[in-house]
Protein backbone atom coordinates (compact mmCIF):
# COMPACT_ATOMS: atom_id res chain seq x y z
CA UNK A 1 0.00 0.00 0.00
CA UNK A 2 1.39 3.56 -0.95
CA UNK A 3 1.01 6.07 1.47
CA UNK A 4 -0.71 9.71 -0.04
CA UNK A 5 0.49 12.79 1.03
CA UNK A 6 -2.13 14.47 3.33
CA UNK A 7 -2.39 17.99 1.23
CA UNK A 8 -3.98 19.40 4.46
CA UNK A 9 -0.90 18.39 6.20
CA UNK A 10 1.36 19.68 3.79
CA UNK A 11 -0.28 23.42 4.06
CA UNK A 12 0.26 22.91 7.55
CA UNK A 13 3.51 22.87 7.23
CA UNK A 14 3.55 25.23 5.28
CA UNK A 15 1.59 27.92 7.54
CA UNK A 16 -0.36 28.46 5.06
CA UNK A 17 -4.42 29.26 5.34
CA UNK A 18 -6.89 28.60 2.75
CA UNK A 19 -9.38 31.93 2.45
CA UNK A 20 -12.96 31.55 2.55
CA UNK A 21 -14.46 30.10 -0.58
CA UNK A 22 -15.35 32.72 -3.02
CA UNK A 23 -19.02 33.83 -3.90
CA UNK A 24 -19.55 33.64 -7.58
CA UNK A 25 -19.75 36.82 -9.36
CA UNK A 26 -22.95 35.92 -11.63
CA UNK A 27 -25.12 33.30 -11.88
CA UNK A 28 -23.14 30.14 -12.11
CA UNK A 29 -21.84 27.87 -9.51
CA UNK A 30 -18.40 28.19 -8.37
CA UNK A 31 -18.19 24.46 -8.23
CA UNK A 32 -19.83 21.74 -9.83
CA UNK A 33 -19.02 17.92 -9.46
CA UNK A 34 -20.18 15.15 -12.41
CA UNK A 35 -19.40 11.80 -11.28
CA UNK A 36 -15.58 11.94 -9.45
CA UNK A 37 -14.54 14.80 -11.70
CA UNK A 38 -14.69 18.58 -9.55
CA UNK A 39 -14.79 21.65 -12.06
CA UNK A 40 -13.95 24.73 -10.38
CA UNK A 41 -15.43 27.80 -12.38
CA UNK A 42 -12.75 30.57 -13.12
CA UNK A 43 -10.98 32.55 -10.21
CA UNK A 44 -8.74 35.18 -9.24
CA UNK A 45 -6.35 36.87 -6.69
CA UNK A 46 -9.11 38.12 -4.29
CA UNK A 47 -7.35 37.22 -1.32
CA UNK A 48 -3.95 39.49 -1.68
CA UNK A 49 -2.60 41.25 1.20
CA UNK A 50 -2.99 45.37 0.63
CA UNK A 51 -0.50 46.45 -1.50
CA UNK A 52 0.25 43.26 -3.67
CA UNK A 53 -0.93 44.17 -7.07
CA UNK A 54 -3.61 41.46 -8.29
CA UNK A 55 -4.80 44.23 -11.26
CA UNK A 56 -3.85 45.57 -14.51
CA UNK A 57 -1.85 44.06 -17.09
CA UNK A 58 0.73 41.69 -16.58
CA UNK A 59 3.93 43.29 -18.74
CA UNK A 60 2.91 46.82 -18.43
CA UNK A 61 1.29 47.19 -15.05
CA UNK A 62 2.11 43.90 -12.99
CA UNK A 63 5.66 42.28 -13.59
CA UNK A 64 6.11 38.68 -13.93
CA UNK A 65 6.88 37.96 -10.06
CA UNK A 66 3.57 39.63 -9.51
CA UNK A 67 1.38 37.82 -11.82
CA UNK A 68 3.06 34.94 -10.28
CA UNK A 69 1.86 35.52 -6.93
CA UNK A 70 -1.39 36.25 -8.18
CA UNK A 71 -1.72 33.06 -10.05
CA UNK A 72 -0.75 31.51 -6.41
CA UNK A 73 -3.58 33.34 -4.67
CA UNK A 74 -5.68 32.25 -7.46
CA UNK A 75 -4.87 28.49 -6.43
CA UNK A 76 -5.17 29.11 -2.80
CA UNK A 77 -9.39 30.58 -3.77
CA UNK A 78 -9.14 27.39 -5.50
CA UNK A 79 -8.46 24.95 -2.96
CA UNK A 80 -10.56 26.64 -0.63
CA UNK A 81 -13.41 25.81 -2.95
CA UNK A 82 -12.70 22.19 -3.52
CA UNK A 83 -12.40 21.67 0.22
CA UNK A 84 -15.72 23.28 1.50
CA UNK A 85 -17.58 21.05 -1.36
CA UNK A 86 -15.41 17.94 -0.88
CA UNK A 87 -15.14 18.39 3.01
CA UNK A 88 -11.68 17.88 2.91
CA UNK A 89 -8.66 18.38 0.33
CA UNK A 90 -7.81 14.78 0.90
CA UNK A 91 -11.12 13.36 -0.91
CA UNK A 92 -8.72 14.87 -4.03
CA UNK A 93 -6.50 12.46 -5.82
CA UNK A 94 -4.82 15.44 -8.09
CA UNK A 95 -5.84 17.31 -11.00
CA UNK A 96 -6.53 16.94 -14.29
CA UNK A 97 -6.58 19.97 -16.05
CA UNK A 98 -6.04 23.76 -15.43
CA UNK A 99 -6.43 26.99 -17.69
CA UNK A 100 -4.56 29.54 -16.88
CA UNK A 101 -5.65 33.35 -18.48
CA UNK A 102 -3.25 35.93 -18.52
CA UNK A 103 -4.18 39.78 -18.74
CA UNK A 104 -1.41 41.05 -20.85
CA UNK A 105 -0.21 43.94 -22.22
CA UNK A 106 0.41 43.24 -26.38
CA UNK A 107 3.41 41.49 -26.74
CA UNK A 108 3.55 39.88 -23.75
CA UNK A 109 4.46 36.01 -24.44
CA UNK A 110 6.14 34.60 -21.07
CA UNK A 111 2.77 33.08 -20.01
CA UNK A 112 3.85 29.71 -18.89
CA UNK A 113 5.75 30.93 -15.77
CA UNK A 114 2.65 32.97 -14.43
CA UNK A 115 0.65 29.71 -14.37
CA UNK A 116 3.43 28.13 -12.54
CA UNK A 117 2.21 30.02 -9.68
CA UNK A 118 -1.07 27.82 -9.51
CA UNK A 119 0.74 24.36 -10.72
CA UNK A 120 3.43 24.50 -8.30
CA UNK A 121 1.23 24.49 -5.11
CA UNK A 122 -1.32 21.84 -6.75
CA UNK A 123 1.96 19.45 -7.34
CA UNK A 124 3.33 19.76 -3.82
CA UNK A 125 -0.21 18.91 -2.02
CA UNK A 126 -0.29 16.07 -4.94
CA UNK A 127 3.15 14.60 -5.66
CA UNK A 128 1.65 11.07 -6.29
CA UNK A 129 -0.27 12.37 -8.94
CA UNK A 130 0.27 12.15 -12.78
CA UNK A 131 0.55 16.17 -13.42
CA UNK A 132 -2.13 17.66 -14.75
CA UNK A 133 -2.81 19.21 -18.48
CA UNK A 134 -2.49 22.90 -18.87
CA UNK A 135 -2.87 25.70 -20.73
CA UNK A 136 -1.62 29.14 -20.38
CA UNK A 137 -3.17 31.40 -22.80
CA UNK A 138 -2.89 35.33 -23.09
CA UNK A 139 -5.94 37.84 -22.84
CA UNK A 140 -6.68 41.35 -23.65
CA UNK A 141 -9.08 41.56 -20.67
CA UNK A 142 -10.12 39.82 -17.37
CA UNK A 143 -12.96 40.18 -15.32
CA UNK A 144 -12.86 43.34 -13.04
CA UNK A 145 -9.04 43.84 -14.53
CA UNK A 146 -7.65 41.19 -12.81
CA UNK A 147 -4.41 39.81 -14.12
CA UNK A 148 -4.55 36.30 -13.59
CA UNK A 149 -7.91 33.76 -14.15
CA UNK A 150 -7.53 29.84 -13.61
CA UNK A 151 -10.61 27.58 -13.88
CA UNK A 152 -9.55 23.85 -13.18
CA UNK A 153 -10.72 20.28 -12.81
CA UNK A 154 -9.94 17.63 -9.96
CA UNK A 155 -10.35 14.38 -9.44
CA UNK A 156 -11.78 12.52 -6.73
CA UNK A 157 -10.31 9.39 -5.19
Amino acid sequence: MTLMTDPAEVLRQKEITLPLPLSPAGQYSPVRQVGNLVFLSGMGPTNAPEGVPVTGKVGRDVSLAQAQHAAYLTCLNALSSLEAHCGSLSAVAGFVKVNGYVNCAPGFIDLPPIIDGFSSLINELWPESIPHARAAIGVAELPFDICVEVECVAELR
